[in-house]
């Protein structure tokens, strides 16, 4: 232990080795930053977020360069980390994954384990674009939200736009009922689950044309399931 504090400022790599490290853990951050963008299907994408996970790469990789063999560093670089606060919200599951997909990588890196930082990355990075690509592990994009205005003195049992459920959808069911400040007027809340979403637009059309009905409004999220 002695001997770890009193070679604490030592580092044993040679300028090529670090070169050769950063340099590997730039072209996987290159490669990680390109799947990111291929498989991100949020609203919009973040080109900042992009090249951070770049630079993420080559920072883990110089921290692990100078933690080296050194137990004396690894503590005292646990100690400065444990001071920084990151205060920026995640939302997206699929950001934190590749967060730690870059850190991974350039772990690997500044080990001096090329060849597997090479191959994960365009494995993992591989991996990732095909379930974008197929939606495996995805929701299904046929189950919504529906929020409709109906008005009417009968009640919604025998609705006209009932009829429009059972040509459109597998399954309805009503969550919620609101009563509007117009008279006799509801909002209706179903989950709905198409038997084809290629009709998604013909279903709210046909909705909208119902007699009673307005302001026809359709969400896919998974917080409201």
């Amino acid at each position: 232990m002695l001997d770890d504090f009193q070679n604490i400022l030592n580092v044993s790599m040679s300028l090529g080795e670090v070169f050769e490290n950063l340099f590997v853990s730039f072209l996987c951050g290159v490669i990680i930053s390109f799947f990111y963008k291929i498989t991100y299907r949020g609203p919009g994408i973040s080109y900042s977020f992009q090249n951070s996970l770049i630079v993420l790469a080559m920072i883990t990789s110089v921290v692990i360069m100078v933690i080296g063999n050194n137990l004396a560093r690894a503590f005292g670089l646990v100690g400065a980390m444990s001071i920084i606060r990151f205060r920026t919200a995640i939302k997206e599951t699929q950001d934190i994954i590749f967060i730690f997909f870059a850190l991974a990588i350039g772990m690997a890196s500044g080990v001096g384990l090329h060849a597997l930082a090479l191959f994960s990355s365009v494995a993992i990075g591989l991996i990732m674009l095909l379930f974008s690509k197929t939606n495996i592990a995805s929701q299904s994009k046929r189950d919504f939200l529906l929020q409709l205005n109906y008005l009417s003195d009968n009640g919604y049992e025998e609705a006209p736009f009932l009829s429009v459920f059972n040509k459109f959808c597998k399954s309805s069911k009503l969550i919620n009922t609101k009563a509007l400040k117009e008279e006799d007027a509801i909002e209706l809340s179903y989950h709905i689950i198409l038997k084809d979403a290629k009709f998604t637009i013909e279903f709210i059309k046909q909705l909208k044309a119902s007699h009673g009905v307005s302001n026809v409004n359709l969400f896919f999220d998974e917080e409201y399931f």
